[in-house]
């Protein structure tokens, strides 16, 4: 797609929370295929690589396109296959693997210029009655009002990769501090992030679900960084997303702060594993989480 093509929404210049929206509004393709074919979007992003999140979000999104009306995603399996490329749009094919009686299946295959950058297989359900638990919220973790905001922690930082964070469509607050430019504190393998939209989303719980899986991506990764005590400035320093999962628990708006407790239980071989679960502020477990990184560090 030319940047003329795409939507004024997705320029640089543009709200994030209305990019957001943009790149989760695909668009029927009139391509006659075996398979149902939407298109959208790209966010511009300064280094020019397809940031991770949105092509889950979309991806999602256009899998829930063909679902049966009260059947919800409640779990997906993705896999990042090649960098996407931010200037142009993504092409995403839908195939109608299962129907059953209570849950649908479906894959998604994200494309650019004919080749796959990313693969997914997500399942949806009835929302049914049943047994029910959750993990509790961990204890003593401050309130998002108490911690600084993020632009604090940037003072420094290079006007290019400054903007990387800051024109996020979504407010973070770590605990106990970004890894950005320093690791503070002790090098464990686990940290906590206060996160929300800058401003508030539409009701529709289908967008809540696919802007919940945009925001899973922004800060798991960190879990395996901050054991060693590398941040994101580290000289050499290459991150790949290799994979990730997700299962949807119970609903949450993604325009009301959410805690995502981030732990990482194992890194080997130049990749780590990291694990995450997303509650709402009173406690309300939302979605897990699931990513495994490449982690390259020059000798």
């Amino acid at each position: 797609m030319t940047d003329a093509a795409q939507s004024d929404e997705a320029k640089p210049d543009a709200d994030p929370i209305a990019s957001l929206l943009a790149v989760l509004d695909l668009a029927d393709s009139q391509a006659r295929t075996t398979e149902d074919i939407f298109t959208g979007v790209s966010q511009p992003m300064p280094l020019g690589r397809v940031y991770g999140g949105q092509v889950l979000a979309q991806s999602i999104v256009a899998a829930e396109r063909t679902i049966p009306d009260g059947r919800n995603v409640h779990s997906m399996h993705g896999y990042f296959l090649r960098p996407g490329d931010s200037s142009e749009g993504i092409t995403f094919a839908v195939d109608r693997i299962h129907d059953g009686r209570s849950f649908s299946t479906r894959r998604t295959q994200a494309f650019q210029e004919g080749v796959p950058i990313f693969s997914m297989i997500a399942s949806f359900q009835d929302e049914d009655p049943g047994i029910e638990h959750q993990e509790p919220m961990p204890d003593g973790i401050p309130r998002p009002e108490e911690l600084p905001d993020l632009e604090d922690h940037l003072t420094g930082l290079h006007p290019m990769s400054k903007r990387l964070f800051l024109d996020r469509p979504v407010d973070l607050r770590h605990v106990p501090s970004p890894i950005y430019l320093s690791v503070e504190g002790g090098h464990e393998p686990r940290q906590a992030v206060w996160m929300r939209a800058r401003s508030p989303l539409p009701d529709d719980p289908a967008v809540h679900r696919a802007a919940l899986a945009y925001i899973s991506d922004l800060t798991i990764q960190e879990s395996i960084l901050r054991a060693h005590g590398i941040a994101w400035t580290r000289p050499g320093l290459k991150v790949a997303s290799l994979d990730h999962a997700m299962w949807w628990h119970r609903p949450g708006r993604v325009d009301e702060w959410l805690l995502y407790v981030q732990t990482s239980p194992s890194a080997r071989g130049g990749r780590g594993l990291a694990t995450g679960r997303i509650y709402t502020s009173d406690g309300v477990l939302v979605a897990s989480v699931a990513q495994e990184i490449m982690v390259r560090i020059p000798d």
